[in-house]
């Protein structure tokens, strides 16, 4: 066997890497890491309890293989009774780096999608409460559905336009990209300074006001104007 074809003796099969599809094509876009922006809406952090004002952009993490493709269902989660729905933007990255200027951080951008942030709300209000982290509450299996990628060269950077969820036909979730406090430029710059962006990492954008609770058997249909929309039933 020659070097070019040796293949890794892994102690066991690895699992395959989380993909989301391209929109138009059949090509998968491969996921690295899950980036989140926490309260980047200011009604939405008014509705948390917080001052928007007063607060730099900060930001938690999901496991990749937290992604739901689009068609896929959202399993309701153990270990809670008070499971929310928060719609997104999503950002899909080609490029990264380290401390990426602003005016050149929408050249990693590969494309835009719709995703649900979907959180064990009881879990997260004991870990805040606690001073813990929070990946109980948002970094479990499913967390992350998310619809295809639209490349940038189809759509292009989509600055505003509404964001909306329904649950059951009932709006619950409204808003527009314009009213992101840290714009995708801006945290796509702070968040090199803190960690080395590569290619397949995905940011979700922050969610508006209006989060809400879902149970079993509940539709959840969201939707992010000039990008997608995306339909997840609560299982």
């Amino acid at each position: 066997m020659n070097d070019m074809t040796q293949v890794a003796n892994y102690a066991f099969a690895p699992e395959p890497t989380p993909t989301i599809p391209v929109a138009g094509s059949d090509a998968l876009f491969p996921v690295r890491r899950i980036y989140c922006v926490g309260r980047n809406f200011a009604e939405h952090a008014i509705e948390m309890g917080h001052d928007p004002d007063k607060e730099p952009p900060f930001f938690f993490q999901k496991n990749p293989d937290s992604i739901v493709p689009p068609g896929g269902d959202f399993p309701y989660p153990s270990e809670s009774s008070d499971v929310h729905h928060e719609i997104e933007l999503v950002v899909a990255l080609k490029s990264g780096g380290v401390d990426i200027p602003v005016e050149a951080a929408l050249d990693c951008v590969f494309g835009y999608g719709v995703g649900l942030d979907m959180t064990r709300r009881d879990l997260q209000a004991v870990a805040k409460k606690m001073g813990r982290p929070w990946e109980i509450a948002k970094s479990f299996e499913a967390s992350a559905p998310c619809s295809a990628i639209h490349p940038v060269s189809e759509i292009g950077h989509p600055t505003e336009g509404g964001l909306r969820v329904a649950v059951n036909g009932e709006t619950r979730q409204t808003g527009d990209l314009n009213q992101m406090i840290w714009k995708v430029p801006e945290m796509i710059a702070y968040l090199s300074r803190l960690f080395e962006l590569k290619p397949g990492d995905v940011i979700f954008a922050g969610t508006p006001a209006g989060v809400g609770q879902v149970e079993r058997g509940d539709l959840i249909e969201g939707s992010v104007d000039g990008v997608d929309s995306i339909s997840v039933k609560v299982v």
